[in-house]
């Protein structure tokens, strides 16, 4: 009689990845936390114009579009855990300067763009660290698992984390919330000294080519590849749709709707809640259809999500229904298309190259952010929310198209 053939073990049993998956889980919390406070605060407390909303958002990402090549180019030469760990604890202390601000009477729309400015800095580096560790904690084989897993976090702190942080904006105020997400950031730190990584071994003998030479290397290899290319271009134009759709949205709720800040929480949270879905059947999804077929079939489905939002009427309590059946549907496809585009990115991208390709799409996809969010916050104030949607609903359209008239058609990783 032969042995029973092992079960096989998921990510999760790896202890490398259990931390390193505990310590991202903090971070998504203190960012869901913060975004909930940070609106309340630039919108409601300070009062900003939808311009001025759309260049604080854009501060956020700016960070990609000014260091996120250079910072890929660093990764694949650094160590990665010091630098999870640092640039981790400094986003932290950059977004405790908020809450010192209020607490001096110094608080003031540049100084918080300034302190978002800087948290957004670290967090470039932690967003590139992050992805080029991943591969290293977990088999080729369970990378979309394991990406699923850190999507279902991600997604399990989008929905309790809207909620408490409106609470917490609507009972102690918007800068002792942020002070909360701060305190996440800093206990996450703590938890990424303790992941084991097994760093690459590099012989400091052998010549370094110039940084150049390494950006050029990550940017050739992602806008050469026949997958690669398409995915990355719909994910551009993704990101345009995207930071301008959450940019008039937040505007919409609290000042054409005049929701308070739990009742947008509440609208993100049913975002994070049919996320969470999406994550749990992301790896069928995969299997089931291919990687690229997943991430086609959301693309598509977005523009649906946004155009639900135009519907949405000037009464509260209809326009408060409508926006969450609108981020329920928007949730969900960013749940089961998110870990597979990670793990089918990760998979196709050699190793030495990972830092690199993972920082030339961020920087691009950030730079599309900060032209969104400046784009959206300009719109909604020249010609009205409605209109501003309808731009936003064609340009997700186009996004999907994209994706959909190209290679990554049938594609798995």
């Amino acid at each position: 009689m032969e042995p029973a053939t092992p079960a096989p073990q998921g990510p999760m049993s790896q202890p490398g990845f259990l931390r390193f998956w505990s310590s991202g889980t903090l971070t998504f919390f203190g960012l869901s936390v913060t975004t909930i406070a940070v609106d309340a605060l630039i919108i409601n407390v300070l009062e900003a114009s939808e311009a001025q909303v759309g260049i604080i958002r854009a501060a956020q990402f700016l960070p990609y579009l000014l260091v996120g090549l250079v910072a890929g180019a660093l990764i694949d030469r650094w160590r990665r855990k010091p630098v999870l760990v640092w640039s981790t604890l400094g986003t932290g202390m950059a977004l405790g300067l908020v809450p010192l601000m209020w607490w001096l009477g110094h608080l003031s729309l540049p100084g918080v763009g300034a302190a978002l400015f800087i948290a957004g800095t670290f967090g470039v580096f932690t967003a590139a660290a992050q992805q080029a560790t991943l591969p290293r904690l977990v088999s080729r084989n369970q990378l979309v698992s394991a990406n699923a897993r850190i999507g279902q976090a991600m997604t399990v702190a989008q929905t309790s984390g809207p909620p408490l942080g409106g609470a917490a904006t609507s009972f102690l105020g918007a800068p002792l919330s942020i002070a909360g997400g701060a305190a996440a950031y800093l206990a996450s730190a703590l938890v990424y000294a303790c992941v084991p990584i097994a760093e690459p071994q590099k012989d400091a003998r052998a010549a370094k080519p110039r940084l150049w030479t390494d950006i050029r290397d990550g940017m050739r290899f992602l806008y050469r590849h026949r997958t690669l290319r398409p995915l990355a271009l719909s994910t551009h134009t993704w990101f345009l749709a995207n930071s301008a759709a959450v940019t008039v949205f937040a505007l919409f709720a609290l000042r054409h709707l005049d929701l308070p800040a739990l009742l947008y929480g509440a609208t993100l949270a049913i975002a994070g809640l049919a996320a969470l879905g999406g994550a749990l059947i992301a790896p069928f999804f995969g299997r089931k259809f291919g990687e690229g077929n997943t991430v086609i079939g959301a693309r598509l489905t977005y523009p649906a999500a946004w155009a639900l939002v135009l519907l949405a009427p000037d009464n509260q309590v209809w326009g408060l229904t409508i926006l969450c059946l609108a981020q329920a549907l928007y949730g969900f496809c960013m749940g089961f298309e998110d870990p597979n585009e990670m793990g089918y990115c990760q998979a196709a991208t050699p190793a030495h190259l990972l830092g690199r390709m993972h920082a030339t799409m961020r920087a691009a996809n950030r730079t599309m952010a900060v032209l969104g969010a400046l784009l959206g916050g300009a719109l909604a104030g020249l010609v009205g929310y409605y209109w501003t949607l309808s731009v936003i609903v064609g340009v997700f359209t186009l996004a999907g198209l994209i994706a959909a008239l190209s290679p990554l058609r049938g594609s798995r990783s």
